[in-house]
């Protein structure tokens, strides 16, 4: 697929990894749905009078939210041929404790918002992408045309996970896992599945943590010795847009930090 022709939609892409994607894809001449629970989606002024950008409000724990807001990325580019969902929460408690433990509604919270959140989006897009098929003229001596792609996050917690992460690493864990199976389901349609599984990344999300543990973890990478940007995710997305040959695989992208138990 040719960056410069993509119609996406990138949950989570008011802030962090998907908001680098975002700004990757209009700076490569593509469209693009920047879908996020809160419209803290302000466009930047580059963006605000870009057409080729539109702000989605998508909470992507509520179906009939995920289908308007595809059917509105739809109505606005005519069709979608990329998605990259970044839409996530992280959560940190253990299991058991004399202060604090985690609750199966906070477990199932987690779950909700970065595993089915996840597949709720894929589903809504994925029946899209079918749907576009007869529309695209394919070439006749090629039967290998592209009609879409799909990239989830993961993250190095599905292999890694440390004490108080046992609803994110699970979470992170069935997003990593649905990826062949999907691959396999989507593939008689000429839909790729990836997933990208991010190592530690300069983001909101992180930007809490203490230096000491900062530098620590920053010492567990093998090279380069600092924590990732979120461009460095979004050069990641380009290149797997325009390899067809990376289909139903993760990815770690994490400078080869490999998380001790502790």
């Amino acid at each position: 697929m040719k960056w410069s022709k993509v119609n996406a939609i990138v949950t989570g892409g008011a802030s962090g990894l998907g908001f680098a994607v975002v700004e990757k894809i209009l700076a490569g001449g593509g469209q693009v749905a920047m879908a996020d629970i809160e419209l803290a989606i302000k466009k930047p002024v580059s963006m605000v009078n870009n057409n080729r950008c539109i702000s989605v409000v998508m909470d992507v724990t509520n179906e009939d939210s995920v289908k308007q807001g595809v059917t509105r990325t739809c109505k606005q580019f005519g069709s979608i041929n990329l998605l990259v969902n970044c839409a996530g929460i992280l959560h940190s408690e253990k299991m058991v404790g004399f202060d604090s433990e985690l609750s199966s509604d906070d477990f199932s919270h987690v779950l909700n918002v970065n595993l089915t959140g996840t597949f709720r989006v894929c589903r809504e897009v994925a029946r899209v992408m079918q749907e576009n098929e007869s529309e695209i003229t394919v070439n006749a001596n090629d039967n290998n045309e592209e009609k879409g792609l799909i990239i989830n996050t993961a993250s190095i917690a599905v292999y890694e996970g440390q004490i108080g992460q046992v609803a994110y690493s699970a979470s992170k864990g069935g997003v990593a896992s649905m990826t062949l199976p999907m691959a396999r389901e989507l593939a008689r349609h000429h839909i790729r599945v990836m997933t990208i599984a991010p190592g530690m990344f300069e983001t909101a999300m992180l930007e809490n943590i203490p230096d000491e543990a900062r530098n620590n973890l920053i010492e567990q990478s093998l090279f380069p010795h600092r924590m990732g940007r979120p461009d460095e995710f979004a050069q990641l997305v380009q290149h797997i847009v325009e390899n067809p040959m990376l289909n139903g695989s993760v990815i770690r992208l994490d400078g080869g930090l490999r998380m001790p138990a502790k």
